[in-house]
C-alpha cells in the first residue's frame, strides 16, 4: 500500500513536468523552424518566408466578403492581425506537435513535415517565387523536426534533481535550441533590415521638377477638425495584398514596357530620374472605401509622365489595356484610353518631395488620377504590358472587381464627430472633404434631419484632380438628437447619388450621416 501510494504521488509530480516539457518542445521546435526559415529567405527571395508564404496564400484565397469585413474592422492594421493570427495558430500547433511527441514521436514528426509541405506549396505558388523559393521551408522544417526529436529524447530522461544538479544537461539542450531559434530569428530579422530601403532613400537626391505643381492656395486648413489638405507619408492610407513589403534594390531595378508595342522599351531608376520630371498634387481613393471613410489621401507626387513612355515604346491601336506588375507579382489593369487622355498619369518616384517610401511603392509606382487604386496604381512596379481586356486578366478582376472603375463623387463628414454633443444655442460647425478627381467638386450641401438642403461654403483647391475642404455653420436647430446628412455636385454637374452600395464590384456609394445631439 504504501509502495503504490509513492508512485501514485511519483506519477502526479510527473505529469506536470511531462505536458510543461512537452509544451517547451514544440514551442523550441516551432521557434527553430521558423526563425531558420526566416534566417534563410533574408538571402534569397523574402516572400519565400514560410509564414509570409502561408500568409499570402492565405490573402490570395480569402472570399471577397471576408477581406471587406477585415478591412472595415481593422484598417490598415489588418496585416498585422493576419500575421498575429497566424503566429498564433502555428504556435498553438506546435504546442499540440509538442504533447503529442511525448508519447508518439513519429506521428508528431508526421505532422512538422505536413506543415512543412504546406509552407513549400505556398512559397513556390508565389508569382515571384524562385528556383530556391523551397529552401526555406525545407531547411526550417529539418531544423524543427531535429530540434523536436532532441528536445523530447532528453526530457524523457529525466534524471533525479540530485544527479541533475541545478544545471542539468535537459537544462543545456533546451536551452541551446531556444538560443539558436532566437538567434535565427534576429538574424533574419537583421538581415531583411539592413536590406531596407532606408539607406537607398537617403542617398537619393530627386531632380528639381521641370513642371512644378501648383502652389497651394491660401484659405486651406482654416477649419477645426478637418482633414488636413495635404495627406503625408506616414498618414497616407495603405492597402494593399503585400504581407511583407517589398524591399526594391534600387541598383538593379528596371520598368520594362513590352507586350503590343512597336517596340519594347526598359529604363531604370537613374533613367527616370534624367527625365524632365513632372509634379502634380493628386487625390487617390481605395475601391474598399466606405461610405465616409478615410481610405483617401492627397499628395503632391513627381514623376515621368506615363504618355511619354508609352509613346517611346508606340502603342498600337487595337490594345486597350496597360496590366502592371509589381515586383511581388501583384497585377493592375488600366484601361489605355484613361491613361492616355491628357489627365496627369505618370510613373511617379517622389511624394511630397521625398522619395517614395517603402510602403507606397519604392522605387517608382503608377498613378492614373480618377480611377480607384486596384486599376491604377500599381506600387513596387516593374512591368508594363500593353494588351487586350479580352486577352489578360489582373488580380482583383479575378475576383469578381469591375474591369471599369472610374472613381465616383463622395463626400466625407469629418465635423461634428459621431455622436457629440453641442450646448444650446451655439453654432454648429460642420466641416469636411470631398472630392470627384478629374471632375472636380462644385458644391456641397448639407441636410439635418431630411430637411431643406443647406449650401457649404468650398475652401480653395488645387485643382480638379484633388479633393476639397468645406464647412457650414447651423445655428437655428433645437436641442435632441439629430441626424446630419451631406452630398456633392461634381464639377460637371452630376449629383452624388443616394443610392447605397458596397465597395465591391466598382466603389462604394450613398450619402453619409452623421449623428449628433444638441444639449
Amino acid at each position: 500500500m504504501h509502495r503504490r501510494t509513492t508512485q501514485d504521488r511519483s506519477g502526479a509530480a510527473a505529469w506536470p513536468w511531462a505536458a510543461l516539457s512537452g509544451v517547451l518542445s514544440g514551442v523550441l521546435s516551432g521557434g527553430l523552424t521558423l526563425g531558420v526559415g526566416s534566417l534563410l529567405a533574408a538571402f534569397l527571395v523574402r516572400s519565400s518566408d514560410p509564414v509570409l508564404g502561408v500568409g499570402q496564400e492565405f490573402i490570395a484565397r480569402t472570399p471577397e466578403w471576408l477581406k471587406e469585413w477585415a478591412i472595415r474592422q481593422f484598417g490598415q492594421s489588418d496585416k498585422a492581425v493576419l500575421l498575429g493570427s497566424l503566429y498564433a495558430t502555428l504556435a498553438l500547433l506546435f504546442v499540440v506537435l509538442g504533447l503529442l511527441a511525448r508519447q508518439h514521436l513519429r506521428l508528431a514528426l508526421v505532422g512538422v513535415a505536413v506543415l512543412g509541405a504546406a509552407a513549400v506549396g505556398a512559397t513556390l505558388n508565389r508569382p515571384d517565387a524562385t528556383a530556391l523559393s523551397w529552401l526555406p521551408s525545407v531547411v526550417g522544417t529539418v531544423a524543427g523536426a531535429a530540434a523536436l526529436v532532441l528536445c523530447t529524447r532528453v526530457s524523457r530522461r529525466r534524471a533525479s534533481a540530485a544527479a541533475s544538479g541545478p544545471l542539468s544537461r535537459r537544462s543545456v539542450v533546451l536551452g541551446g535550441v531556444a538560443a539558436v531559434a532566437a538567434g535565427s530569428a534576429g538574424a533574419g530579422a537583421a538581415v531583411t533590415a539592413s536590406r531596407s530601403v532606408a539607406q537607398a532613400r537617403s542617398r537619393i537626391d530627386l531632380p528639381a521638377p521641370a513642371s512644378p505643381a501648383a502652389p497651394l492656395p491660401a484659405g486651406i486648413d482654416t477649419v477645426d477638425g478637418v482633414t488636413p489638405y495635404v495627406t503625408s507619408a506616414k498618414d497616407f492610407y495603405r492597402v494593399d495584398t503585400a504581407l511583407s513589403v517589398p524591399q526594391v534594390d534600387v541598383s538593379t531595378w528596371s520598368l520594362r514596357i513590352h507586350g503590343m508595342v512597336e517596340r519594347e522599351v526598359t529604363v531604370t531608376f537613374d533613367d527616370l530620374l534624367g527625365e524632365d520630371l513632372v509634379e502634380r498634387w493628386m487625390t487617390m481613393t481605395c475601391v474598399s472605401n466606405e461610405v465616409g471613410g478615410n481610405l483617401v489621401g492627397n499628395a503632391r507626387w513627381l514623376g515621368v509622365p506615363l504618355t511619354r513612355l508609352l509613346e517611346r515604346a508606340g502603342v498600337q491601336p487595337d490594345a486597350d489595356m496597360l496590366l502592371s506588375r509589381s515586383v511581388d507579382g501583384f497585377t493592375v489593369s488600366t484601361p489605355v484610353a484613361d491613361a492616355t487622355d491628357g489627365r496627369a498619369s505618370m510613373i511617379a518616384v517622389g511624394m511630397n518631395s521625398e522619395p517614395l517610401t517603402d510602403v507606397h511603392g519604392f522605387p517608382a509606382r503608377m498613378i492614373v488620377p480618377g480611377l480607384y487604386g486596384y486599376v491604377s496604381a500599381c506600387k513596387w512596379i516593374t512591368e508594363i504590358e500593353v494588351t487586350r481586356f479580352d486577352r489578360q486578366t489582373a488580380y482583383w478582376t479575378d475576383r469578381g472587381w469591375a474591369e471599369q472603375a472610374p472613381i465616383k463623387t463622395a463626400v466625407r463628414i469629418d465635423v461634428p464627430a459621431p455622436f457629440a454633443k453641442v450646448r444650446s444655442g451655439a453654432t454648429v460647425p460642420v466641416a469636411g472633404v470631398a472630392w470627384a478627381q478629374t471632375r472636380g467638386i462644385s458644391q456641397v450641401e448639407v441636410s439635418v434631419d431630411s430637411g431643406p438642403w443647406r449650401t457649404a461654403e468650398l475652401l480653395p483647391s488645387v485643382g480638379e484632380n484633388t479633393w476639397v475642404q468645406w464647412t457650414v455653420g447651423l445655428d437655428d436647430l433645437e436641442p435632441g438628437n439629430h441626424t446630419l446628412r451631406a452630398r456633392a455636385t461634381d464639377g460637371t454637374g452630376q449629383v452624388q447619388t443616394e443610392t447605397v452600395a458596397k465597395p465591391i464590384p466598382d466603389g462604394s456609394s450613398g450619402w453619409p450621416s452623421k449623428l449628433f445631439t444638441i444639449v
